[in-house]
């Protein structure tokens, strides 16, 4: 259904109340309360049967004897009545639907779903309270309170939730450009809401409070395109299993790993909060926030108690405080008592006047120790609260760098400090009322400026990454011919090594007698490990045994894990010992790799410390597939900012750059073999580049369908790679666009003349790094580039379509070298994109260019493209029909 229909929704030029009453409390007479109260100037239209008008506005007996067809209809109705209605609503003419009834059944939602799809209809709903509009003065909800205008949109799948944070925004003066209850999404959904409102002119912010994502692939498209432009934070319920299991029996949706949902927002841009009070403490920051240059906290205080439990909430997530220069010191020293701290947190001492706070906070304006300043004041007899916050407010409306800085504050207390952190509040000075509330909303800024580099690092090239696809592909159907579903270290070597994964060398053995004979052969010392299909874990029966150096050592240990699965496991099946001579582990590092198949984001990539069976979702970093060498450093690096990943364990310091190869290379192995459900590396071995899979299990599945399907990221398309001739007889590459792209895309566009710049893109521009991160960091599902290379790898030539979010049309642009017009790179390049449009089942590709661009509009007529030029405008429009 076209993302347009959402116009009705939040644009209706009429609007009917199916089921509008005078009931007490009833949803029916709260609707038509908010809407009478409200600015709405089209007629409204009550259907009850039971009465001729309702809140003094003419009532009607049925849907059939409106008379015209509503843009807009609200069913107030129970829900065994709302599958008739919506159909009628659809027979009607009527565009789009709330629907506000909990309860509704799974055989009504699918009725009601193919009500809307026959009749182009769009639903919300059901179980929603309805949408609020403060800039149009509309109210199509039941909501016990008005929302004021504002400049944030807020979506929730909870009806409680919504009127809780209407409740608290009434009090604390925040207002909304929209406040949508979603429900239970059985049509319009979170990805949808995203993509119409980033395009919103109202709406500079996005709040989401989510149970659950159907949709993992739409959901991830539209949260990747809207953070790009707006703010967008996410309160997600469900954090423990059972809180998951009740969100599922609330919303719907699947229950995926709390931790899979953590490395989706983090992707696409976003920002996680732990809740709703920390929700718009993070609104309150981010609307005010100048862009952070680094993660360096100052803190300025008249208390060092205050301080450290700031700090303390600092170092928990991640943060860390800066350092101050021999200079900021000196300068210090000159103004404040000798009993200052000397150190970060700067502590002015108790008794701190005005002047104290002033001078202070000049010095550290005037230095370049930090990225953000952290002001904080705890309620003295000696000076006046609310004074302190005006002479501060005063330094920096009139401080020339301050405007460029970012200052927050907490004035710790109640009573005395509550007018304060009004006035801060009115100067547009984001203050909180506690330490860790303040540190809290620090980290808010470090953490959404994490998450936004994720959107534009360039990731570093590798073009020795092996990738044997045939071979594994072949070894997995051997695999399957056999009935073999597990695999493990011995049989996986292969499998491994087709992907530049080394193994330790393993041997089977039968017995105890085997196993010694082995060790004898390949030398000591060994370690034996039991094989199992029936014991997840190897430690439960003390499986592996380490460090043995003798055949009686061995002897004996085989024999004591054999008897150990016979009185614990005793029905359990044994396919042998793994006998493997001990791998060096001095100064080395053991990790854990592991990848499972999540319900709603599909394969997972886990990361955290070896030497221990952990539960993955408590004890390792994840991240959502596929991964390249950038996302591989970043799975790294917060694995080892939470914890997951203790650094400096062993002599050696992890080699950052062999951790991520072998993370992309599991990725390689995972994106291109969907028979892979679940892959154990335990331990990897990190000594310095040297990484060694000493342990590695494996489960397959037969897989139908396309592979990618199962990913909420559309990987890299290998399947549109293909080799042409150019007119003068040399070779080139098409292939979609690469993030590692991004050099020689800007030697490319740097080697085209102003002119067909000029063409390309109708101005005279200047491409730098964050325009190059959007044209070569793509989101495949709804943009494709696809790049014309020479085989010096240089680009010669690009063509470009960026769908809308319902698929139908796609704007198109080529830019070719322009000393190599003529070629036939040009045509080479649209014949493909056309080709990709219709396969993707696009309905049209559109473009626009200037009527001087005689080669563009004389090849666009060639390849069938209507074109319409526009002297007056100075364009021409290009659209070619592509069918459905």
């Amino acid at each position: 259904m076209p993302l347009q229909g959402l116009d009705a929704l939040f644009h209706p030029a009429s609007i009917a109340v199916i089921g509008a009453s005078h009931r007490d409390n009833g949803a029916g007479k709260l609707v038509m309360k908010n809407l009478l109260a409200g600015n709405f100037s089209g007629p409204i239209m009550p259907v009850n049967p039971k009465y001729e008008a309702i809140a003094g506005v003419m009532a009607y007996p049925n849907i059939a004897s409106l008379p015209r067809s509503p843009d807009l209809a609200i069913v107030c109705t129970p829900a065994a009545k709302n599958t008739e209605i919506i159909e009628q609503l659809g027979q009607r003419g009527c565009k789009a639907v709330i629907i506000l009834a909990a309860g509704t059944t799974a055989e009504q939602l699918a009725q009601m779903k193919d009500s809307a799809r026959t009749h182009k209809m769009r639903l919300l709903g059901p179980n929603s309270m309805g949408v609020i509009m403060p800039h149009l003065g509309l109210n199509v909800s039941f909501a016990p309170f008005p929302a004021k205008p504002g400049r944030i949109a807020f979506v929730s799948q909870s009806a409680a939730v919504c009127s809780t944070i209407l409740d608290w925004a009434r009090h604390n003066d925040v207002g909304f450009s929209h406040f949508i209850s979603l429900g239970d999404a059985c049509d319009i959904d979170f990805a949808q809401l995203l993509d119409y409102l980033a395009r919103d002119r109202h709406t500079s912010s996005i709040l989401l409070y989510m149970d659950a994502v159907q949709d993992a692939r739409s959901f991830m498209s539209a949260a990747r395109t809207a953070s790009r432009n707006k703010a967008v934070l996410v309160v997600k319920s469900g954090k423990t299993q059972l809180g998951a299991q009740l969100g599922h029996l609330h919303s719907g949706g699947n229950v995926g790993m709390d931790a899979a949902y953590d490395a989706a927002i983090r992707r696409a841009g976003m920002l996680r909060v732990r809740d709703t009070h920390d929700l718009f403490a993070a609104v309150e920051t981010l609307n005010h926030a100048q862009n952070l240059r680094g993660e360096r906290l100052v803190i300025l205080t008249n208390g060092g108690g205050p301080a450290i439990m700031a700090i303390d909430t600092l170092v928990a997530r991640g943060g860390k405080l800066a350092a101050l220069s021999d200079n900021t010191q000196a300068q210090l020293d000159k103004i404040l008592p000798a009993a200052w701290s000397k150190i970060n947190p700067i502590d002015i001492v108790g008794d701190a006047p005005i002047e104290r706070y002033l001078d202070s906070l000049k010095v550290l304006l005037d230095s370049d120790d930090y990225d953000a300043i952290l002001i904080m004041h705890a309620p003295s007899a000696s000076v006046s609260s609310p004074l302190v916050a005006k002479g501060i407010i005063q330094l920096l409306q009139s401080h020339p760098k301050a405007k460029h800085v970012n200052i927050l504050t907490n004035w710790s207390g109640e009573t005395s400090t509550f007018e304060a952190r009004r006035c801060f509040t009115e100067a547009g000075i984001p203050t909180y009322r506690t330490p860790e509330s303040a540190a809290g909303a620090f980290m808010h800024l470090v953490e959404y400026r994490r998450n936004q580099k994720l959107l534009m690092e360039t990731p570093e090239s590798i073009s020795d990454m092996p990738s044997d696809k045939e071979t594994v592909k072949t070894l997995i159907q051997e695999a399957f011919s056999q009935n073999i579903y597990q695999l493990d270290t011995h049989e996986v070597s292969r499998l491994m090594a087709a992907y530049g994964i080394q193994t330790l060398p393993t041997w089977i053995a039968n017995d105890s007698t085997e196993a010694a004979h082995i060790a004898e052969q390949i030398g000591y010392p060994v370690a034996i490990k039991l094989r199992s299909p029936d014991i997840t874990h190897k430690s439960d029966v003390s499986g592996v045994v380490l460090n043995l150096r003798s055949a009686a050592e061995v002897a004996q240990s085989a024999d004591a894990i054999l008897d150990r699965v016979s009185q614990s496991y005793p029905g359990a099946r044994i396919t042998g010992l793994m006998v493997q001579r001990m791998a060096r582990r001095a100064g080395s590092q053991e990790l854990h790799i592991a990848v499972r198949s999540d319900p709603v984001f599909g394969p997972i990539i886990l990361l955290g410390d070896g030497g221990i069976d952990w539960d993955g979702e408590e004890q390792a970093a994840v991240s959502l597939l596929p991964l390249n060498m950038t996302l591989a450093r970043y799975l790294v690096i917060h694995a080892l900012k939470t914890g997951k990943l203790r650094a400096n364990r062993s002599h050696q310091s992890l080699d950052m750059e062999a951790v991520c190869r072998v993370l992309t290379k599991v990725s390689h192995l995972i994106i291109n073999h969907p028979e892979i459900t679940h892959l154990d590396i335990h331990p990897l071995l990190a000594t310095g580049k040297e990484l060694i899979a000493l342990d590695v299990s494996l489960a397959l599945e037969p897989f139908e369908g396309e592979g990618q399907a199962r990913l909420a990221i559309r990987p890299y398309p290998t399947e549109w790679e293909e080799q042409a001739t150019l007119k003068d007889g040399s070779t080139i590459l098409m292939r979609a666009v690469l993030p590692e792209d991004e050099p020689t895309h800007k030697d490319f566009v740097s080697s085209v003349s102003e002119e067909d710049r000029y063409k390309r893109f109708f101005a005279n521009v200047v491409i730098g790094h964050e325009e190059l991160a959007h044209m070569t960091q793509i989101d495949y599902d709804r943009e494709m580039a696809f790049v014309a290379i020479n085989t010096e790898g240089q680009i010669l030539a690009v063509v470009r379509a960026i769908s809308d979010p319902d698929n139908q049309d796609a704007e198109f642009a080529i830019l070719v070298r322009s000393d190599l017009k003529g070629m036939g790179l040009g045509r080479l390049l649209m014949e493909k994109m056309i080709r990709y449009a219709r396969i993707k089942g696009l309905h049209s590709l559109s473009g626009m260019t200037m009527p001087t661009n005689r080669g563009m509009i004389n090849l666009a007529r060639k390849l069938d493209f209507k074109v319409k030029v526009d002297l007056e405008e100075g364009v021409a429009e290009l659209k070619l029909q592509l069918g459905t």
